[in-house]
């Protein structure tokens, strides 16, 4: 209803890019083949270099993958780079819909004033109609959005994006986020019910967790329990450095890793990965940033929190508090 009262270019921006279900289609990343081209790197380079054998391999190993990805990421200058981005059987529904473009990039050269790279983009089927877009002047570490004209997926539901390099510096699209195509996929309404939807889940398992801690202690205890169990909830950003760290001792500044693991190091990564696990199975949702960001909510991201949330999680505390209360002795009767 407040949106009604801005202007009309922004009330239109609004419809395209907040209120709607947009879907997200990206390039597929093979990372078995990055996984086995970083191996044999490997291989080759303690052959090569009998001093890597003496470094901490999990650091040697993730400074190789770094560069094994720096070959699908990096653009150097005066190069062109290709995303092939298949919508399926969607893509039979686009022929008339405005696409929207989500790009990232980085810069190989780090500089603390605003700099602007030039840009240029050609989408369309590589032996077909295409279109040039550009030259574009992009702000390297954020993200840009610009719109794809109707009509250039091809017969099978593929549109082809080139992106062609002018500058005199290497940028880097990062493969998870470097390039997404977004699609209208339905409205905000039903969008917005399938967020609460997943909400709804969140709060019943608050629910059970605060009945089960409820069944066998005191409502002092049952609340401190609870809430000791929503910080584990939100402390993933600490239990994944542990796990990355390899224990809790102290790091060395050289590697980035633990030295000489300690017994509760070797106890601690194992419980650290089992939480992050068991964590990951309820925080894997997104509805607020979805909703916020005009991300389609799907049926089946629905389904899986009802089926993860709800049953799995849910049920588990269910099933705890109703055993400790039919077990429990909730009064003594008194002789006469």
């Amino acid at each position: 209803w407040r949106a009604s009262r801005l202007p009309a270019e922004v009330q239109t921006e609004l419809r395209n890019k907040i209120l709607v279900a947009r879907g997200s289609v990206k390039e597929p990343v093979d990372y078995t083949l990055i996984e086995r081209e970083s191996e044999n790197l490997i291989r080759q380079r303690l052959k090569q270099d009998a001093n890597l054998a003496e470094l901490d391999r999990g650091f040697v190993r993730t400074q190789i993958v770094e560069q094994v990805k720096a070959q699908y990421q990096v653009v150097p200058p005066g190069t062109l780079r290709r995303w092939t981005l298949n919508f399926g059987r969607r893509g039979a529904g686009l022929g008339q819909e405005t696409l929207h473009a989500r790009v990232k990039f980085f810069s190989a050269v780090q500089s603390y004033a605003p700099e602007t790279f030039a840009a240029i983009w050609q989408v369309g089927p590589p032996n077909g109609r295409r279109l040039q877009m550009g030259p574009m002047s992009l702000a390297a570490e954020s993200f840009h959005e610009f719109k794809i004209p109707p009509g250039l997926l091809d017969e099978n539901g593929v549109l082809t994006m080139d992106f062609l390099n002018l500058n005199d510096t290497a940028l880097l699209f990062p493969l998870e986020e470097g390039l997404e195509v977004l699609d209208p996929e339905g409205g905000f309404g039903l969008n917005f019910v399938r967020g609460l939807g997943v909400i709804l889940c969140w709060l019943a398992l608050l629910a059970a967790i605060g009945l089960a801690t409820a069944s066998f202690l005191s409502f002092p205890v049952a609340a401190f329990c609870s809430i000791a169990i929503l910080v584990i909830g939100f402390s993933t950003g600490t239990l994944r450095q542990v796990i990355e760290e390899g224990g809790i001792s102290p790091v060395n500044r050289d590697t980035g890793l633990v030295d000489v693991p300690r017994a509760i190091d070797r106890v601690a990564v194992p419980i650290f990965k089992g939480l992050l696990w068991t964590i990951n199975l309820v925080r894997d949702f997104s509805p607020v940033d979805s909703l916020s960001s005009g991300r389609s909510i799907t049926w089946g991201q629905l389904g899986r929190a009802v089926a993860q949330i709800l049953l799995l999680m849910g049920g588990l505390f269910a099933a705890i508090g109703i055993w400790t209360f039919h077990r429990r002795e909730l009064a003594t009767a008194q002789g006469p």
